[in-house]
């Protein structure tokens, strides 16, 4: 694993914390306010979407050229399909009687691993040489 590589998971991570933590305080206010699940998992996915996409754009990733508009199809394709899947099992581990909380945390987990993939290698890519992809 290359320096550039550990730097892009480290900062991936710190963005991802920023924006679990807006996730998570956006989506038990709702909740708490009797928003139903589903609609508060989307108002609340999508707040901290925004955030990531700022902050890896700029940071983590570092893109320089302009955002175009095939850039935000890609980056909401991802996002909607992580969004879509982290309800999916926020609903399943609840049905399986896990609390909210566990429920949303492994949902969250989940559309981790959606948001960094699509966006390292579709969303985010550069041309860069095959090590650096290592």
């Amino acid at each position: 694993m290359t320096k550039r590589n550990i730097r892009t998971y480290a900062a991936f991570s710190i963005v991802g914390v920023s924006n679990t933590l807006i996730d998570f305080i956006i989506f038990f206010f709702l909740t708490a306010c009797l928003v139903p699940s589903f609609l508060a998992q989307c108002l609340s996915y999508t707040a901290g979407m925004l955030n990531s996409y700022i902050w890896n754009r700029k940071w983590t990733f570092q893109v320089k050229k302009k955002a175009d508009k095939w850039e935000w199809i890609k980056w909401i394709t991802v996002n909607g399909a992580a969004c879509l899947l982290t309800y999916v099992v926020l609903y399943v581990t609840q049905l399986a009687g896990f609390s909210l909380f566990i429920s949303k945390a492994v949902g969250t987990l989940v559309g981790l691993m959606i948001t960094f993939t699509g966006s390292r290698i579709w969303v985010f890519q550069t041309e860069s040489k095959p090590s650096e992809m290592e």
